[in-house]
């Protein structure tokens, strides 16, 4: 990348690098995830459920870093992620569609497992455009941030033809659980959504031709009962 400068703005309990080689296109390092809530796996299991009404209190950075390293992050030297993938082609890219989260612009962006940042994509307020495409839900109007599941089939399809499309909606299975279970011990909430128009979701996330929205999966703090 070429003529690259780094600007690095202090906040409260983070630091956060804006590379701006590119200026339409900034890249936001995450800070260190979430600490380990201390909820087991059995409990998150147990007390799991589909959250569809959230506060109007916003998402930590370093809440959102979490979810997304569970949800695609790497976990190891050989370069394996945190859900299992069909022959290791992770065929599926993660974006967040955010409006309240901590010390981060409103806006679409990509996570970028190799170096646990975010690259934006369009800056601004989508959430109501998106739930116009989820034919209205309210779910995801009302949340602070949405992660949307994305699919490129061709990665898997060329190493094992036709039975790959089937290999990645078993892999968007496991990443959505693994968000699910997250947001159980992170004391959030979250639900897949999958009741969508595909061409308007992919317009305002601004997809290739050969990327496939899978799920919306919106993200807040539950409201108590």
């Amino acid at each position: 990348m070429s003529a690259v400068f780094t600007r690095m703005f202090f906040l409260p309990a983070l630091l956060i690098s804006v590379y701006t080689g590119n200026p339409y296109h900034p890249t936001i390092l995450l800070p260190e995830p979430a600490p380990d809530s201390g909820i087991s796996v059995e409990e998150a299991i147990e007390t799991r459920r589909s959250i569809r009404t959230f506060a109007s209190e916003s998402i930590s950075l370093a809440e959102l870093a979490r979810l997304l390293h569970s949800a695609q992050g790497i976990t190891s030297d050989y370069g394996f992620r945190a859900a299992p993938s069909a022959g290791a082609t992770f065929p599926l890219s993660i974006l967040v569609i955010a409006e309240k989260v901590d010390s981060l612009e409103a806006g679409i962006y990509a996570y970028e497992p190799s170096n646990e940042s975010l690259t934006a994509i369009r800056m601004g307020c989508f959430l109501d455009e998106l739930s116009e495409a989820a034919l209205g839900q309210t779910c995801v109007r009302n949340s602070p941030l949405v992660i949307a599941i994305i699919a490129e089939y061709s990665i898997t399809t060329s190493v094992y033809g036709n039975r790959g499309r089937t290999y990645v909606h078993m892999e968007a299975g496991h990443v959505s659980q693994n968000i699910y279970l997250q947001c159980t011990a992170l004391g959030l909430g979250t639900v897949a959504v999958g009741a969508f128009s595909d061409n308007a979701i992919s317009e305002i996330l601004n997809l290739a031709e050969n990327e496939t929205p899978l799920y919306l999966m919106p993200v807040g703090r539950p409201v108590e009962p």
